[in-house]
């Protein structure tokens, strides 16, 4: 099966909910002009109200009903094809029994339900890992994600993980011993480590995100914020890696922009007949356990 991605490289304005929605639904236009047209957006960590806002996140979080509703209201406004289907990936600051989360949410948006397909929620992934360094103090403003899960959508079993998720490699391994096939990592990642004409931070997901591919044979889909807040500017450099850790495409490291490619969900299987490491690592999952349990 082959499925159209496109990332939409993002720079939102900060603490306005309602203006990012509305650049969301010129982006919504912009893809009707795209062939093939997507299967899939992924939008950036925080895409609808910017990432800086400590205290503020009370302010700008909503239910992932509520925020759903506003993106289904707003596909059907601004896309003009009857029959259009788009599934969507994007980061919220989610407000939900009580607490506060910075999560992902996966949805199908329809113009027109029909017999096969409805508009949905699909999935909901709140962020397991929470940086409290250098310029990050999430866990002072939101709670973390307890659980880190593959779902099945109308491409295949995926998963999405957020930014400091990925810094860690086991999270993507759980992904991956779920079923996942397809990765979403959405991000919102300050410049870091500035040395000549390369930025550490950039140079580290460059390391990351194919190494998740290679060793899991997975495709990878990174989306990542752009622009300044606070003077601290985000790096974007979107991109997407397939199941061998190959980069096919990569955004700008600082301007907004929509990335696209062709995912080949065949790819998986023949990678993983060619480097069977997820499989050795099933094989002996057990006594990996019986380690993990020592601990």
């Amino acid at each position: 099966m082959k499925v159209n991605a496109a990332i939409g490289q993002m720079k939102p304005y900060k603490g306005d909910y309602k203006r990012n929605l509305s650049s969301l639904g010129d982006l919504f236009e912009q893809l009707e002009e795209e062939t093939p047209y997507p299967d899939i957006l992924t939008l950036p960590e925080t895409a609808l109200s910017g990432y800086f806002l400590e205290g503020g996140v009370r302010d700008i979080a909503i239910s992932r009903e509520e925020l759903f509703s506003d993106l289904l209201k707003l596909y059907r406004e601004r896309v003009s094809r009857i029959d259009a289907v788009l599934d969507i990936c994007l980061g919220f600051y989610e407000l939900a029994d009580g607490k506060y989360y910075n999560s992902a949410l996966y949805a199908t948006l329809t113009t027109t339900d029909t017999d096969f397909v409805k508009a949905q929620i699909v999935h909901v992934h709140r962020k397991f890992f929470l940086p409290t360094y250098g310029v990050f103090d999430e866990k002072r403003f939101v709670s973390r994600g307890r659980t880190i899960e593959a779902f099945p959508t109308r491409f295949g079993m995926a998963a999405v993980l957020i930014c400091e998720d990925v810094w860690h490699s086991i999270s993507a391994t759980i992904a991956a011993l779920q079923g996942a096939q397809t990765i979403f990592v959405i991000s919102a990642s300050p410049g870091r480590d500035f040395g000549g004409q390369h930025v550490g931070s950039v140079r580290r997901w460059k390391v990351l995100l194919p190494s998740i591919a290679e060793e899991h044979n997975v495709w990878v889909v990174y989306a990542g914020l752009v622009g300044f807040e606070g003077g601290k500017g985000f790096t974007g450099s979107s991109q997407v890696i397939d199941p061998w850790g190959n980069c096919l495409t990569t955004g700008s490291v600082t301007e907004e922009c929509l990335v696209c490619a062709t995912i080949e969900q065949e790819d998986v299987a023949i990678a993983r007949a060619a480097s069977p490491l997820l499989a050795d690592l099933e094989s002996a999952l057990g006594d990996v356990i019986l380690q993990l349990g020592k601990l």
